[in-house]
């Protein structure tokens, strides 16, 4: 069961604006936690945001929803961990 990646307007403008190394390692870091499964080990649920999960990628986090009529995974907001909940 193979989901797609898809980066919303906020989670682009922040790999776009960050370093080139850290962008590099946040996407592929990303892209390999949803091979096996959209809710890898380790995600959580955000407490009241019905359907809204997050994951941690090391001091970063991306808060995502999943899609599984199209097979799509959709990073809604990605950045360091006191940020990323504003």
């Amino acid at each position: 069961m193979s989901f797609e990646v898809h980066y919303d307007k906020q989670p682009q403008k922040f790999l776009k604006t960050a370093e080139k190394d850290i962008a590099r390692r946040l996407i592929e870091k990303i892209d390999s936690l949803f091979v096996d499964s959209p809710v890898p080990h380790g995600a959580r649920t955000i407490v009241g945001e019905h359907g809204v999960f997050r994951v941690r990628v090391g001091d970063y986090r991306a808060l995502y929803r999943i899609n599984y009529q199209d097979k799509r995974i959709i990073v809604m907001k990605l950045d360091k961990r006191p940020n990323v909940y504003d």
